[in-house]
Formats: C-alpha cells, sequence, structure tokens
C-alpha cells in the first residue's frame, strides 16, 4: 500500500496487506552484529515512534482504519557480498 511513507512522526518503510490486516513493516539492515544486530536496534523508543507514525497513516488513510493491524520487523543481517540472514518476525512488538 505504501513504502517510505513519511510524516512529522517519523516514517514507515512498509505498508502492506496480509488478508484484510494491516501489517506496518520496519525494515533494518545491520552489516555487524556485535552490537545486537538488525533485530537488537529496535529499541523502546524506535517502537514508540512507529506506533505514532501508523496512528498518523490511519488518521490520514482512514479507509483502513477499522481494519486489524499488526507490527512486523524483517531483521536482516550480514556484510556486503557475503549471504546475508533475513529474519521476518510476525507481530514484533506483541509481549
Amino acid at each position: 500500500m505504501a513504502q517510505n511513507w513519511l510524516c512529522k512522526r517519523g516514517e514507515l518503510d512498509l505498508v502492506m496487506l496480509d488478508g484484510d490486516t494491516v501489517v506496518f513493516v520496519e525494515v533494518r539492515y545491520r552489516q555487524h552484529t556485535q552490537w545486537g544486530g538488525a533485530l537488537g536496534s529496535i529499541d523502546g523508543r524506535k517502537r514508540q515512534k512507529l506506533i505514532l507514525a501508523a496512528q498518523s497513516f490511519l488518521q490520514r488513510e482512514s479507509r483502513w482504519s477499522n481494519h486489524p493491524c499488526r507490527f512486523d520487523v524483517v531483521a536482516i543481517d550480514g556484510s556486503p557480498g557475503a549471504e546475508a540472514h533475513l529474519n521476518w518476525l510476525r507481530n514484533a512488538f506483541d509481549s
């Protein structure tokens, strides 16, 4: 539905549909994993920014506001030219 969607609250890398569910996808790449890797780079502050950006998206695109939503993370770790490790985490913000 959208890619690199910007608002003053932040950016959404991808906004997609999975059936009738609106999926906000954060894509993270890290060449080295010594500081937690791509998945570890999403802290509480980043999650909050994504949630605020998603709320802005749903306010502007009101036709999707009554649909179920979820947050996914696509985490990619690896050096350029080498085989990368891709991890797609569905419902990434559920505890």
